[in-house]
């Protein structure tokens, strides 16, 4: 299985189209936010993750998200089994609390199926705006 994205967003709407087919709209995609108060503060962001399954694929696999700070250790980690359907995608809503103990600072998304490789996506947390 392969990630095909993996995005931290405020929203996400699933809608069908012809064929059948789905459409997915990711809405408030962002790469970095202000912090809501003065660091320091913990913040609970969306990560979708969008997954594809080849249709030679058994469609089980472990979503592993390991959430590493600005120094590369780990501050919160998730992993959840799911399951697709061969030649089909699926996605993974992962929240986590991110507890940030400066501004700005960046803790970086490591996404990875099973043991494959690896997928990085960093939220960098601004100051507060006054």
């Amino acid at each position: 299985m392969d990630i095909v994205s993996a995005l931290f967003s405020e929203d996400l709407q699933l809608r069908e189209a012809p064929g059948p087919s789905t459409r997915i709209d990711l809405n408030g995609i962002m790469f970095s936010m202000a912090a809501p108060e003065p660091a320091p503060v913990t913040v609970t962001p969306h990560l979708i993750v969008l997954v594809r399954c080849r249709a030679e694929e058994a469609g089980e696999g472990v979503l592993v998200v390991e959430f590493r700070d600005e120094a590369g250790e780990q501050v919160a980690r998730n992993a959840s089994p799911f399951t697709v359907e061969p030649g089909k995608f699926t996605y993974r809503l992962v929240r986590a609390e991110l507890t940030y103990a400066t501004t700005p600072s960046t803790i970086e998304a490591h996404c990875r199926v099973g043991s494959g490789p690896v997928t990085v996506v960093p939220l960098t947390l601004l100051p507060p705006v006054s």
